[in-house]
Order: structure tokens, then sequence, then C-alpha cells
């Protein structure tokens, strides 16, 4: 595959490039409507066209943050890089929540938790000062931004993708922490392909936490508040 055509808010799988440099070309007045992932950069404004160029080995994706087709062209076949994350693999899917039951059955739950957030793809235990997070193999929170509260978060299990600011991280281990402070991009992806690895992580917050605090920038599980 050397063309690529992406529906608007959508985006292309998270790859692997190969030995070679990958020159993406995308038209010069569509480059201030996408997002981009190249290696450990998360760019999402003032985007040039060496921007585009990924280097032997980085991972990429692109975002169409605009509301029409956007038309990508590789410099190369991509069909061989190797896939990380897929968005939309599993878009055809019962969304049927978890059950709080699951969680509490496999993994030490603490106790004192006040509320609980069940999804299709994630499921969230609510304690006064902090929520304790599970997130589906192969799904990933949207990408977002909330504009009354920072949040830490700590990998407990599941070595994810983390996106924090501007920046990318791979396959974190247990017991990294991020900083996502206010008004900034932060998403977390579990590549996993086991069905029973679930990332799982802990959230901390400074300031006003609210649920509907949130601004879905890439929402590829179509979850609305």
């Amino acid at each position: 595959m050397n063309k690529e055509k992406l529906a608007a808010k959508k985006g292309t799988c998270l790859r692997k490039n190969d030995f070679r440099n990958l020159i993406i070309s995308i038209n010069k007045n569509r480059l201030n409507s996408i997002l981009i992932i190249n290696g450990a950069s998360f760019l999402t404004e003032n985007i040039l066209n060496s921007d585009l160029i990924v280097k032997p080995n980085n991972f990429y994706m692109i975002i169409n943050n605009g509301n029409k087709y956007l038309e990508i062209e590789y410099d190369q076949d991509i069909t061989e890089h190797k896939v990380i994350y897929y968005p939309y693999k599993f878009e055809n899917l019962e969304k049927k929540n978890f059950s709080q039951a699951i969680f509490i059955k496999n993994y030490k739950v603490p106790d004192g938790y006040i509320d609980v957030l069940p999804k299709w793809y994630s499921f969230k235990f609510m304690y006064p000062e902090y929520n304790l997070i599970f997130i589906r193999p192969g799904f990933g929170l949207s990408i977002q931004v909330h504009r009354l509260r920072k949040e830490n978060w700590e990998i407990l299990d599941g070595n994810p993708i983390v996106i924090s600011g501007n920046s990318v991280y791979y396959f974190v281990e247990k017991g990294s922490i991020f900083c996502n402070n206010l008004n900034t991009y932060h998403s977390i992806v579990n590549p996993n392909s086991d069905p029973n690895k679930f990332v799982m992580l802990k959230e901390r917050w400074d300031g006003h936490f609210d649920e509907k605090d949130i601004v879905r920038i890439f929402n590829p599980n179509q979850y609305y508040d």
C-alpha cells in the first residue's frame, strides 16, 4: 500500500517502520488539520513536511483532525510494516460493558471504592483520592485534554504505549509515572494481543475532578459522556 484515504476524525494504524526512511506526503494545505505520531514525538501544530519523514524502526501514525477526507501517500509499500495498534479492529464488536466481578476476581482490587465506571474497552474503580483503571487488550483511551485538572498516572501492569504532552513512550515498565498537565494531550494504548493482559494504572489528580471534564481530540471507541 502506497496510498491511504483517511476519513475525517479517523486515524491510521500505529505502525513500525522498517530499515529505510519513510517519506509521507500530505497536501501542504492540510498539514494544519492533522496530528502525527513520529517516533517519540506527538506533533499537533506547526507541522512541516520534514516532520513526515519517519526514521528506520520508528513508529508512526496519522490522525485526520479535519472535517474532510485526507489523502496520504507513502514513498514505499507499507503493507509489511508491523501494525502495533489498529484503532478500529473491534469497531463492529458488541459494546457490552464489563462487570466489576471480573476484575475483583482476577486482580487484587482494594476495598473502599465509592463508584465504578464500566465500559466495553475499560473499567474504572473510583476511590476518594485516586482511580484504578483497567484497559482492554487492543484498545486505547481517546486522546484527550482536561480543563480543570491535571493527572498523574502510575503504570501498575501491562506495558502500555503512553501519550503525554508531545511525547510518546512505548511499552513502558511497571512503576513508570507520567504527569499530564492542564490542557495537554494524553492517552494510553494497550498493545497486548493476549486477551487477558489488561493494562492497569493508578490515576491521581490535582484540581477539580469531573468525569465530564474531557475534550476528546481523537475518539476511536466513539464513547460519549
